[in-house]
């Protein structure tokens, strides 16, 4: 057992229509072996029993374990970054939380221990991979950890999923000041974007830390290997990529006070990117050293650039 001078970790969730598996996740973040946590639920207006489990667990836990609160209404990254900023979440370590997950049980220890070696001045995010399962909760297979996180690639891809993200103070102060009204595709990707464009560090864990869910409202990551790699492709085809630059990019350059010069550089390399005849483009890409990892995401990236669709 661990005592109270442990470093709190303070758990943001979002809810919305929860029921369903609630209950299991709850249950996995009671028997982490980091014991000093307390946690944050933001609700988007569930209708269903969400409220219900909700309420039962503040009952059995403690409203200083259990704290909820009713979110903006406007899609999962607005109730992220709304409840990332609010006023009254105070803690040394946060951890971003999905409904439907199951935490293995060192989760939050692991994160502690990688997260404390670091400077905790710097902006500094903890990734790992995660288990695949089924609706029943059977594992099925794991995901990939992106193994060349960097700003140059945080302009192209995301480097986790946010339901493994684990974060300093210092992280959270970056996304503070950036402010919860940031119109960017995903939270877990403004955070990638803000901590490594920022100078600060993030470490990936090889160890997978949680079970990640895959049911109807999540079909690409349940699909076969190929149909998963064919379905990635949907996005540049039919302009949502290029969308999803669209809204980043917007972001960062309202935020450029935050960022290095190194990656204002990169970032204003990229940007050109976007314009002009293919054959700047892809001078002025391999300039700015952006990239994605792995052979496919480099084939998606060209071609993105071939289409016109970056």
């Amino acid at each position: 057992m661990r005592s109270n001078v442990d470093p709190l970790v303070v758990i943001l969730m979002c809810t919305f229509q929860g029921e369903e598996f609630l209950t299991e996740q709850f249950e996995s973040i009671d028997r982490q072996t980091h014991i000093h946590w307390k946690l944050w639920v933001s609700d988007d207006g569930s209708n269903d029993g969400t409220r219900g489990i909700l309420s039962r667990f503040q009952s059995r836990w403690g409203a200083e374990r259990l704290s909820i609160l009713a979110g903006p209404a406007a899609g999962s990254t607005a109730n992220f970054l709304s409840l990332t900023d609010h006023d009254t979440v105070q803690g040394d370590f946060f951890a971003w939380a999905d409904q439907d997950d199951v935490w293995e049980p060192d989760k939050l220890a692991r994160a502690v221990e990688h997260l404390t070696s670091h400077d905790p001045g710097v902006p500094a995010l903890y990734v790992t991979p995660v288990l695949l399962t089924d609706a029943r909760g059977a594992v099925f297979g794991r995901s990939a950890l992106n193994r060349s996180p960097g700003f140059a690639n945080a302009l192209v891809q995301n480097v986790a999923g946010g339901n493994t993200m684990v974060f300093n103070a210092a992280t959270r102060r970056l996304l503070r000041e950036a402010g919860p009204q940031a119109s960017v595709v995903a939270h877990d990707w403004w955070a990638y974007l803000l901590v490594t464009g920022s100078g600060g560090t993030v470490i990936c864990d090889d160890h997978a830390t949680l079970r990640y869910r895959q049911h109807a409202g999540n079909q690409i990551g349940s699909t076969p290997g190929a149909l998963r790699r064919t379905l990635r492709l949907r996005p540049l085809l039919n302009g949502e990529f290029r969308r999803w630059m669209d809204s980043n990019l917007d972001a960062l350059e309202r935020h450029r006070h935050l960022l290095l010069p190194s990656s204002l550089e990169t970032l204003d390399m990229f940007s050109s990117a976007r314009r002009g005849s293919l054959a700047a483009r892809l001078m002025r890409l391999r300039r700015s050293r952006v990239h994605r990892s792995g052979r496919l995401g480099t084939v998606v990236l060209f071609l993105a650039v071939l289409c016109d669709r970056l």
